[in-house]
């Protein structure tokens, strides 16, 4: 192979694996570069009842299903989960039912030091209306629902155990008392 044709064999393979460089805003809906806050916000009106948003420690899982988009937010835990919350708390539409992961509750500080105030940050974020699951449990929920709904993963650089929360939306102007007696009068007809 003479020079000329090498240099030109050189530029092909250059521009198709430019092409191919890896765009993660693509890649299993994976937004590394994007403002997160801004993403979450104009999905906001999209999002219902059903979808989740979950806020992850560093060593969560990238998932691939479908309706799974995952954003990485450079900054502290317990600013992500209060800006998230907050977001949340705006919408006129939905809002959230809250989970834990139940190992949490089992770390302590001989464990993991500093889990007691990254706890305590966690509860005064949340209040007192947050129950809890296993690990698993709560994934398997995510992997089900990301079948139909999407579900926002929002990555942050903690790097403490079992201290992801789950979001699971929920709408704001309906609830299922008024839903059961829906269902009552349309069975009803």
């Amino acid at each position: 192979m003479n020079i000329k044709s090498f240099l030109l064999a050189t530029a092909i393979c250059a521009a198709a694996f430019s092409g191919c460089a890896v765009d993660l805003s693509k890649n299993n809906g994976v937004a590394p570069e994007e403002d997160w806050k801004s993403r979450l916000e104009g999905m906001m009106p999209l999002l219902g009842h059903r979808n989740w948003i979950v806020i992850a420690d560093m060593a969560y899982p990238l998932q691939s299903g479908e309706g799974i988009v995952t954003l990485y937010a450079d900054e502290p835990y317990l600013d992500v989960l209060k800006t998230t919350v907050g977001i949340i708390d705006k919408a006129p539409h939905v809002f959230a039912h809250v989970y834990n992961d139940k190992e949490l509750e089992y770390i302590t500080e001989d464990m993991v030091k500093g889990i007691g105030d990254l706890k305590a940050g966690i509860k005064g974020t949340l209040g007192p209306e947050v129950s809890s699951a296993p690990h698993e449990e709560l994934i398997s929920r995510l992997d089900e629902a990301g079948k139909l709904f999407t579900v926002v993963i929002i990555k942050t650089p903690l790097t403490v155990p079992y201290t992801t929360t789950f979001l699971e939306l929920d709408c704001d102007y309906w609830d299922a008392d008024r839903q059961k007696v829906l269902n009552a009068r349309i069975g009803g007809d």
